[in-house]
């Protein structure tokens, strides 16, 4: 067996920490922003500068002269600045007990950057999580352990649509100067056509990699610019399936964090669908795609069924080898 569950007590936690990351997120102010008021003072004017640490270093940004809106703006981030530190320690306190009630956290490192992407506005801008990252996240998201030997990994895949959606116009993120911020290391990785920019970032003498990926349009598999990420992306097939309607999620860490996540179901079957995709050398990747698939399918046929009912009707809306190819699977491994 490869599931267990996570006690009752400490479902509530983890149901109460995402309420109120949520919250958290609707209401994030200048107050949660990193950095700080400063001022100058020239020719007997008062000036006044945000500073604030960017990847090349401190930097201050010129505000504005001194006047009645500005000193505003700059009370209204102290006065909302120690309740968004108050928020914090109690979001790291409810992470603590989660993890006390014998939740396995995310690995640090990986934490790190999710937590950056996530200050970054990665997952707001439209970011998936994808991955088995993600089915790390997802495990604790239903109220369930699943064995390291289908979890472990250390690629951080995230997905974004070319398209920006409607929800989100306006909203960007810049990737590559948060994987800049973090200072540990990553290069991006050069593609074999030094003429296609990179969509993979890694460390030297490391696995740990973080990974960009879109939904291949057509059959072109050339990186696609995704505008609001300032980054490429490698298209990959059947993805637009798996990150449709994702769903919130707490990344559990000593410092949690909201990210965004597939729909269990959905991540399910889009497993069964690509493990078809895999040759003779993915043998390995093959079989964690079926137990992975089949972990997920368990938990949701006792917990919620109707999710896998409307993940299969919502496939129907995909042609060609789509369901080819779940049908394949399902009857390779008695899968559904």
């Amino acid at each position: 067996m490869v599931i267990q569950r996570i006690g009752g007590e400490t479902v509530v936690l983890y149901a109460d920490l995402r309420e109120r990351l949520e919250v958290f997120e609707a209401i994030r102010s200048i107050a949660t922003l990193p950095g700080e008021f400063t001022t100058k003072t020239v020719k007997g004017s008062l000036y006044h500068y945000y500073q604030a640490a960017l990847p090349g270093g401190r930097v201050q940004f010129y505000i504005g002269s001194d006047s009645n809106d500005i000193r505003r703006l700059i009370a209204e981030r102290i006065e909302g600045k120690e309740p968004a530190y108050a928020d914090q320690r109690l979001f790291q306190q409810l992470a603590s007990q989660i993890i006390a009630g014998g939740v396995v956290a995310v690995p640090t490192e990986i934490a790190r950057i999710l937590n950056c992407m996530a200050n970054s506005a990665v997952f707001r801008a439209g970011g998936v999580l994808v991955g088995s990252v993600a089915l790390h996240v997802m495990a604790t998201h239903l109220g369930v352990h699943l064995q390291d030997s289908i979890r472990t990994t250390q690629d951080i895949d995230i997905a974004g649509e070319s398209r920006v959606k409607v929800a989100v116009p306006n909203l960007r993120a810049d990737v590559p100067a948060a994987i800049e911020s973090l200072r540990m290391g990553f290069f991006p990785v050069p593609r074999l056509s030094n003429k296609e920019p990179s969509t993979s970032y890694a460390i030297r003498g490391k696995t740990l990699r973080i990974d960009l990926v879109t939904p291949m349009k057509g059959n072109h598999n050339t990186p696609v610019h995704i505008h609001r990420f300032n980054a490429a992306a490698q298209p990959l097939k059947y993805l637009e399936y798996l990150i449709e309607d994702p769903i919130n999620a707490v990344m559990i860490s000593g410092t949690p964090c909201l990210v965004k996540i597939p729909q269990p179901a959905r991540f399910a079957l889009h497993k069964l669908i690509i493990s078809q995709e895999r040759d003779i050398s993915s043998t390995d990747k093959k079989n964690k795609d079926i137990q992975q698939a089949k972990a997920l399918l368990e938990i949701l046929r006792e917990d919620m069924p109707t999710e896998i009912e409307k993940a299969l009707t919502s496939l129907t809306n995909y042609a060609g080898s789509w369901t080819k190819n779940l049908k394949k699977t399902c009857k390779e491994y008695n899968v559904l």
